[in-house]
């Protein structure tokens, strides 16, 4: 049997043969320059024969060499598309759930844990982004809004109650405010307004009763920020009060963390929910492992990693 030069020394070379340079060879390889030269003088010591012409500057091929690099090059290009076909092949394979920062953070990520125990043998990918039409079939994707998007199954995980809170750091010299006049005297930290899509202090207050006057509008202290995950951090670092959604910061409401500020609070007919496409097979892993997530919606974290992967499911809305 023909005995093969070492793999190593092989790369080395093309790396060498393509650049030109031993260099920029060990630079793509990430080793150092006498890395680059031993392996090639290995290789020429192993064909006995020498494959490289050091005394030009770039470096030049041997008729052996350019022997050797065409038939290396050709095999090496076949193994570099397989093995991209075989990177892509398992990325599609992964179940993909995108979701919004704030959902993905506070609702998601707890869960991960015990969804990998329920599912093992399966790859999930999580993407914090705002929702959008699914790119691949399996797709998951947790959406704010009314749950009416046709050609999806639909599970609605929480419901949109909202109401202020803030850390205790933020009062330390005095109680916390528990009426709306109280409140907005506050630093009010918040998403940027989007009419329509969730609530903003502005919309809240109005929903409450609480909207101030024109002027006492202008007086309010507002700290914006463009996702809901820096608003929970700025309000739990004590920098003023953010607006939270019943279900989605249980997690610091239980531990103290953060308080809630007074009773009251707003609801709407919108509120966050998992989806997949409609036409995804009762059977497939996609839709056990939405039908999983819905079926944990309601169960104390804890818990979680006892909820096997035959839960049944919430009725979709």
């Amino acid at each position: 049997m023909i005995r093969l030069p070492s793999f190593a020394d092989l790369l080395a070379f093309d790396a060498a043969a393509r650049h030109g340079a031993l260099t920029r060879a060990a630079q793509e390889l990430n080793v150092t320059q006498p890395a680059i030269s031993r392996r090639i003088a290995q290789l020429e010591a192993d064909i006995g024969c020498r494959l490289l012409d050091r005394s030009v500057r770039p470096i030049a091929l041997t008729p052996e060499g350019q022997q050797l690099f065409d038939v290396l090059r050709g095999s090496l290009s076949r193994l570099e598309t397989v093995v991209e076909r075989l990177r892509e092949q398992e990325e599609s394979a992964a179940i993909e759930i995108s979701a919004a920062p704030g959902i993905a953070a506070y609702w998601l990520v707890p869960r991960l844990n015990a969804m990998q125990s329920a599912f093992p043998d399966t790859k999930i990918n999580v993407i914090s982004q705002p929702y959008s039409a699914a790119r691949r079939a399996g797709d998951i994707q947790i959406r704010f809004g009314d749950g009416e998007w046709p050609g999806l199954n639909v599970w609605s995980i929480i419901g949109e109650t909202v109401f202020p809170v803030a850390s205790p750091l933020l009062f330390q010299d005095r109680a916390p405010p528990s009426d709306i006049a109280g409140i907005t005297q506050l630093t009010l930290l918040s998403l940027p307004p989007r009419a329509g899509s969730w609530y903003d202090w502005p919309a809240w207050l109005r929903s409450v009763g609480g909207a101030p006057g024109a002027a006492a509008s202008r007086r309010l202290r507002a700290m914006v920020f463009d996702n809901y995950v820096l608003v929970v951090n700025a309000a739990l670092a004590g920098q003023g009060a953010c607006l939270s959604w019943d279900g989605l910061l249980d997690e610091f409401l239980d531990s103290g963390s953060l308080l809630r500020l007074g009773d009251a609070q707003s609801t709407s007919d919108q509120g966050y929910f998992i989806t997949i496409a409609a036409d995804e097979p009762p059977g497939s892993e996609a839709r056990a492992v939405a039908e999983w997530l819905a079926a944990a919606t309601t169960t104390p974290t804890a818990r979680l990693r006892a909820l096997p992967a035959s839960a049944p499911p919430p009725q979709e809305g």
